[in-house]
């Protein structure tokens, strides 16, 4: 099965802990462990239920895989009320379960084929935007519920808050939600998937939800039932965002210029027959708190004009002569974008104009969110960097101050995906929504600066 990770036995005990929390199951009582892989939850439950001198009640495992499948079976040969079946899950079944438990694959799209990706978009509601596997599972197995039946997953902690999750949240927020545990990231080593374990029952919602955060405190919320981020409430915040945003008072907000070669475009000295093409340019790594962006150490060449116009290969000049250098122009024709734009382009167009203007940066991954002012305008930032264009410049460094403010930190700590070692992942659809004093609200027309003022 694509994505298989083993679940450690302590965190299968617990969750079927959780799974008969209400009380045990009885002889009759089916359940579902959809992706058994090598029957981790089979064998968490035929302990639990040995442990509380409970009868077996009636357990199916499903798994895909051809390599697991023989010797699942036979682990558990010997007892009757145990079947494992070879068939995918995300495949139409017609069967309802009493109790359902796993840990669902984890498969980007990126890992899937054109073919399954269409197939997929077809049959699951679910299957949106730049979905994962864990999602389709969450939505089959809940269809797969019977009324009042209980469904214990662990998955990444994404899905309460990702825009691709959008449609499980507005699913799960009419269920009784009765628990979101939020469990130690190295639970399963060195793969970050910073895991939770969702306890759901098949009602009807308006439930009060049990929060357990990682660092051990619990608080009860109710959540939303439409498709908003839920971190804020678990986190202890407001539940949803109102009034102005800091889309509402920028020209953009934007990750930073991808080339798709950094080895060939940016430089670290540059000759004077380069200079007209060279512009001082930033990595995430070279921004440090507390400080306007330093001194770059580092020129990107850019095969543009300043109005953002890539420049006839004719106009290239002595940026031609070194692009064309061996080696290089190899590199830059194995790039992906080659095959639709001109061999010498960036992967992505850089929007100059907005570019070279007043604008905040900040990292997009790091352990504590804060914004540096590039006052001048004359920094390209790189990929690692985010950049925010305010229409009204002559408030840069008060828009930075708040930026920098422990509201601002606490709201993107509760908005932001994690990369890994807890880091957080800044991004331009996060940023946009940032709530902001109305103070900063000003009329477009009178801040917007005007092209002429652009620093060359």
């Amino acid at each position: 099965m694509k994505g298989f990770v083993p679940t450690p036995e302590p965190i299968v005990d617990l969750m079927v802990a959780k799974l008969f929390l209400k009380g045990p199951p009885d002889r009759e009582a089916t359940i579902l462990d959809p992706g058994c892989g090598k029957g981790a939850f089979i064998g968490g439950i035929i302990r639990w239920c040995s442990k509380h001198n409970t009868p077996l009640p009636r357990i199916v495992g499903i798994e895909s895989d051809p390599k697991f499948i023989k010797q699942t079976q036979e682990r558990f040969s010997s007892l009757s009320s145990v079947s494992i079946v070879e068939q995918d899950f995300l495949d139409a079944i017609d069967y309802k379960f009493d109790y359902i438990i796993g840990n669902p694959p984890y498969v980007s799209i990126t890992k899937l084929s054109e073919q399954e990706r269409s197939v997929f978009r077809g049959r699951y509601v679910t299957a949106k935007g730049r979905f994962d596997l864990y999602l389709l599972f969450f939505e089959r197995a809940l269809n797969c519920l019977n009324p009042d039946g209980r469904l214990v997953f662990i998955t990444p902690e994404k899905f309460l808050y990702v825009e691709t999750a959008q449609p499980l949240r507005f699913m799960l927020g009419k269920l009784a939600v009765e628990e979101i545990h939020l469990v130690d990231e190295d639970v399963f080593g060195e793969l970050a998937t910073y895991p939770t374990i969702t306890t759901i029952v098949n009602a009807p919602g308006a439930h009060t939800t049990r929060v357990v955060l990682r660092n051990g405190r619990t608080r009860d919320v109710h959540l939303s039932d439409d498709t908003s981020s839920w971190m804020p409430l678990l986190n202890g915040g407001a539940d949803k965002t109102t009034g102005h945003t800091l889309k509402d008072i920028c020209v953009r907000i934007s990750c930073g210029v991808a080339t798709g070669a950094d080895a060939v475009y940016v430089v670290k000295t540059v000759g004077p027959e380069l200079r007209r093409f060279a512009y001082s340019t930033i990595a995430g790594q070279e921004i440090s708190p507390n400080d306007s962006a330093s001194t770059p150490e580092h020129f990107m060449l850019m095969p543009y004009s300043q109005n953002g116009e890539l420049l006839p290969e004719t106009e290239l000049g002595a940026l031609g002569v070194y692009l064309r250098y061996p080696g290089r122009r190899e590199k830059l024709l194995k790039r992906t974008c080659a095959v639709r734009k001109p061999w010498y382009a960036f992967h992505e167009t850089p929007p100059l104009p907005d570019i070279l203007r007043p604008k905040i940066l900040c990292k997009d991954i790091t352990r504590n969110s804060f914004f540096v002012v590039d006052e001048a305008g004359a920094l390209v930032p790189r990929h690692s960097v985010y950049y925010i264009v305010p229409k009204d410049p002559s408030r840069i460094y008060e828009l930075a101050d708040y930026l920098n403010s422990s509201r601002v930190s606490f709201w993107l700590t509760s908005h932001c995906q994690r990369a890994t070692n807890n880091f957080l992942r800044l991004q331009s659809h996060v940023l946009k929504r940032l709530p902001i004093p109305d103070a900063f609200l000003l009329e477009q027309a009178s801040c917007i600066v005007p092209a002429e003022k652009i620093p060359a």
